[in-house]
């Protein structure tokens, strides 16, 4: 076996278990409980793609793939930082003493 056949299947292993990777943040993505569970597994796989997209560029030869992946890993970035921004809140909400018996909601009396 040469040594760029051994690259080969290397290569190829990696991608194989990059794509399981993305499907399992996939399902993940579907069935998070929370937003953030959602919004990380968005992140994870944007993160799996780009490692595939590195790891095309070395089996091909290919070194535009390389900038594709630059470009990709900010489009990623900007888009999880807008998640966060818009479904996490920045403080959480304040909840306020429920009322005792004979007083009234408002705190009027």
């Amino acid at each position: 076996m040469s040594i760029e056949m051994a690259y080969e299947s290397l290569f190829t292993g990696a991608l194989v278990f990059m794509a399981f990777f993305i499907l399992v943040a996939l399902a993940r993505c579907v069935r998070g409980p929370e937003t953030c569970d959602r919004i990380l597994a968005v992140n994870m796989i944007g993160t799996g793609v780009t490692v595939c997209i590195l790891v095309l560029s070395l089996l091909l030869g290919e070194s535009y793939l390389g900038d594709v992946a630059l470009i990709y890993v900010l489009i990623n970035f900007i888009s999880v930082a807008i998640l966060a921004k818009v479904y996490i809140p920045s403080r959480p909400a304040e909840t306020q003493p429920e009322p005792e018996d004979g007083e009234d909601k408002d705190g009027v009396d």
